[in-house]
């Protein structure tokens, strides 16, 4: 797995945004990618000192699709919260 592969978006919102103010960042990463592995893409990606790793495989749910009575299920996906070094930070945009 390259490590351009392992990192694949990062993720907006709301609580993303509070715990940017702590020099944490949410990131959509690759659901076989260990804590390691995450660390050394994002310095190589993002060109930031990673302190910590965090991750957390989220379950995917139901989702109704609108107007139908059908119901599909959202795949499962896994998040790290990354703890970058003082004074850094992971662009977004």
């Amino acid at each position: 797995m390259e490590l351009r592969d392992i990192v694949k978006r990062v993720i907006l919102s709301e609580k993303g945004s509070k715990l940017s103010a702590l020099n944490q960042y949410f990131l959509e990463v690759d659901s076989k990618a260990t804590k390691p592995e995450i660390k050394k893409a994002v310095e190589t990606v993002f060109g930031v000192h990673v302190l910590k790793v965090r991750t957390a495989n989220m379950k995917g749910g139901l989702r109704t699709i609108r107007g139908t009575r059908r119901q599909v299920t959202e795949s499962t996906w896994k998040r790290a919260i990354v703890t970058v070094k003082a004074g850094e930070r992971i662009e977004t945009l």
